[in-house]
């Protein structure tokens, strides 16, 4: 994590991380203004603090109540030597508390963070650099030693030399990625989250058998995200870069709809145009990108090579990211590793929609095969001594697929989780699978599985299958717990030499009939390799198109911006077409419009439903207001101080609502109930003199909105060196 300081006033100083602000200062004996806790007072809460949060997050796993729970850390000094300290936790127990849960607890206190870090004893590295914003080196790992060389199956290049090279990569680009935490909780299984420091909303997560193997995956991951844009899917890029000479990538080409709103010519090929339209409702105005918003301009189409005869066919990024999110991208030290990487990706998703959607039981892989794999059975046993049982299945499918899976069934919750992992080794696909299944996750992060079900219109809802995509939190069917396999065991391998692999996998699509089209991006310095097989590699369903496009944003995006400068008539037009529009009220406007709002913020909680209320308010409709503050209070999951302002509303909209009240009698008691700073506000929305309270105005220039602007921030330096290795 990087944090930024900033020198204040006197001795008050400003450290800024994320989306945090941390403001310390000195005691008065100490030449400070004692406004603010000291530098050493913060170190000292934060040990105790992650001692808590260990605790509260053992009690939650197992619904023990914390309101009985006291914790506190009392700081013994060495009068010889005042750095040599004692760190004493003291932690108060309800009486009726289990001994298993009293040892549980006090165990979960060994596992806080901080305590470790400072008992490992950190390293300090000080030094003095030119400037702190273009300093990039990556903050990853010491630089490995000359004669380190460890090879993995798959990899073209040593583990050490293809960090070197991609931490090369991120430094030219001047991105500065660091490592926000590493798991390692089962032998042989690591895990780590990376993220740009400048902007963390563009981070990946690597796994591997060891260290080095899972930053080298979760470096490929960031790579191939920044190289496909998937850092900034559905995220609006500002109005400079959308009017640029480019948006996503120089050879992109603009279609401009027809007079009818009919798809242009020149846009996709036959065969994809029978999938993705295929009752020709699809319209050009469905195709319009999010990040650029610009109608005038037309649809921006990337080119994909297709792979049955090279003609090129122009796909619409809009479909791309609605369609695909991260499935069938790659990076790799050669194109061939990229693309093995790419098609084993490609099958492990849809293999297992196949097998979830189908209810199908899988072979069991013999504990003999196993057996050759040590370093993976090592790992499904520890985890069967930690109390979850483990399946380690087949998942070719009898041969047909490089796939396997790895379930993990959780006794105490009675939650499931099937992973999946795919390579032409079977070995590889194994250990993917296991990789996947503790990917980030700790003991208690396996709580939170669904249960098996057998309602089989729970499996097959589309959903479901986005669930699983996305982080395998979908439910699976009881169907598929038989010990009774509906397919024979196959000890299958398709591996050879990464050319012959892609041959492999490429003809296990030709004999589905599939065609597969594919662009190749070395803008960064790596070959990337993006894979669509339409029909097939598909995350979404093809109807989003039409029915939920992330490119609703543009309907919304301008006028919700520019809210506090609508006259009543736009804001009833804005509200109208809310309305009309029958999108779920309970979708936060981040999603809606496609900006990253700081979430501390009033905007980054903000709900259509609240944005419907606030402008209603404006427009003084104040029976439909007080409906929607009903509303509000029912399903509130924002803030209490929100929570208060809205039961402060809905008190006194019921009196102004009342012909026999008046809100002057009340407003005494009110403000001792909800404080007169809140019942200003109050009064003032429920008069119009106040305007959407708690949202600070902004503006299609997005003043004020930090974060959004570090993502632009972020993704201006990938357009720039794009645009000068094309010359531009």
């Amino acid at each position: 994590m990087e944090i930024k300081v900033n020198f204040l006033d006197n001795l008050r100083l400003e450290a800024s991380f994320d989306d945090f602000t941390v403001i310390t200062d000195q005691p008065i004996r100490y030449k400070g203004d004692g406004s603010a806790p000291s530098p050493f007072d913060y170190f000292l809460a934060s040990s105790a603090l992650c001692a808590a949060y260990f605790v509260k997050v053992y009690c939650v796993a197992r619904d023990i109540p914390t309101e009985n729970i006291r914790l506190s850390q009392n700081n013994i000094v060495d009068p010889e030597n005042r750095y040599n300290q004692i760190f004493r936790i003291q932690v108060e127990l309800p009486e009726d508390l289990s001994d298993k849960d009293r040892q549980g607890i006090l165990r979960s206190i060994e596992r806080c963070t901080v305590k470790k870090v400072v008992q490992t004893g950190p390293e300090f590295q000080i030094e003095t650099v030119d400037n702190l914003d273009e300093d990039a080196q990556a903050l990853l790992m010491a630089t490995p030693e000359e004669s380190a060389s460890t090879w993995i199956e798959g990899k073209d290049l040593p583990l050490e030399q293809t960090i070197s090279n991609m931490t090369g990569m991120l430094e030219k680009l001047g991105m500065k990625v660091e490592i926000a935490s590493w798991r390692n909780i089962v032998p042989h299984v690591w895990s780590l989250h990376i993220r740009d420091a400048a902007s963390p909303m563009c981070f990946t997560n690597g796994k591997g058998s060891t260290k080095e193997s899972a930053l080298c995956s979760a470096l490929g991951e960031f790579i191939e995200r920044l190289s496909c844009n998937f850092f900034y899917n559905d995220q609006f890029f500002g109005e400079e870069i959308a009017n640029s000479e480019f948006v996503h990538y120089p050879n992109e080409k603009w279609f401009k709809p027809g007079p009818d709103d009919e798809l242009p010519e020149g846009l996709l090929d036959d065969y994809c145009l029978a999938i993705y339209n295929p009752d020709g409702e699809l319209c050009g105005s469905n195709l319009i990108d999010t990040n650029s918003g610009n109608v005038e301009r037309g649809i921006v189409s990337l080119p994909f090579v297709r792979q049955s005869d090279g003609e090129e066919v122009y796909f619409p990024s809009n479909l791309i990211e609605n369609l695909y999110l991260s499935n069938g991208m790659s990076a790799g030290n050669t194109l061939v590793e990229a693309q093995v990487q790419c098609l084993s990706e490609i099958f492990e998703r849809a293999v297992k929609r196949e097998i979830i959607e189908q209810e199908i039981s899988l072979p069991d892989v013999p504990l003999e095969v196993l057996k050759r794999y040590p370093d993976i059975l090592e790992g499904v046993e520890a985890l069967e001594a930690q109390g979850f049982p483990i399946l380690v299945k087949d998942a070719s499918l009898g041969g047909r697929f490089p796939v396997a899976c790895v379930t993990l069934m959780n006794p105490k919750t009675g939650g499931v989780f099937a992973s999946f992992g795919a390579h032409p080794s079977f070995q590889v696909a194994l250990e993917r699978s296991l990789t996947e299944l503790m990917q980030g996750r700790s003991f208690e992060g396996l709580n939170d599985f669904l249960p098996p079900t057998f309602n089989s219109l729970a499996v097959t809802e589309p959903n479901n299958f986005v669930e699983h995509f996305i982080d395998s939190s979908g439910v699976v069917s009881w169907r598929f717990f038989s010990s009774k396999a509906d397919i024979e065991f196959c000890e299958w391998d398709f591996s050879g030499t990464n050319e012959q692999e892609v041959a492999s996998l490429m003809g296990i699509l030709e004999e589905l009939d599939k065609e597969v089209y594919m662009a190749v991006h070395t803008d960064l310095g790596a070959p990337v390799c993006r894979i669509l097989v339409p029909g097939y590699s598909e995350v979404y369903p093809v109807e989003d198109l039409i029915w939920d496009n992330t490119n609703m944003a543009l309907d919304y995006r301008e006028d919700i911006l520019n809210i506090h400068a609508l006259s009543d008539e736009q804001l009833a037009d804005l509200l109208e077409r809310l309305e009309e529009s029958q999108i779920d009220e309970h979708m936060d406007i981040i999603t809606l419009i496609g900006i990253e709002f700081d979430e501390n913020t009033v905007w980054g909680q903000l709900t259509i439903l609240e944005l419907k209320l606030l402008i209603q308010l404006a427009l003084q409709q104040h029976e439909e207001a007080l409906e929607r503050v009903a509303m509000f209070l029912q399903y509130n999951d924002n803030t209490i101080v929100r929570g208060l302002f809205y039961q402060a509303m809905q008190a006194a909209l019921e009196i102004v609502l009342d012909d026999e009240l008046e809100l002057g009698d009340y407003l005494y008691n009110l403000e001792r109930m909800f404080g007169k700073e809140t019942m200003q506000a109050v009064v003032g929305s429920v008069n119009g003199e106040v305007r959407f309270h708690g949202l600070t105005p902004t503006s299609m220039q997005l003043e004020g909105l930090e974060k959004h602007q570090r993502l632009i921030e972020s993704y201006r330096k990938l357009h720039a060196a794009r645009a000068a290795l094309a010359g531009m």
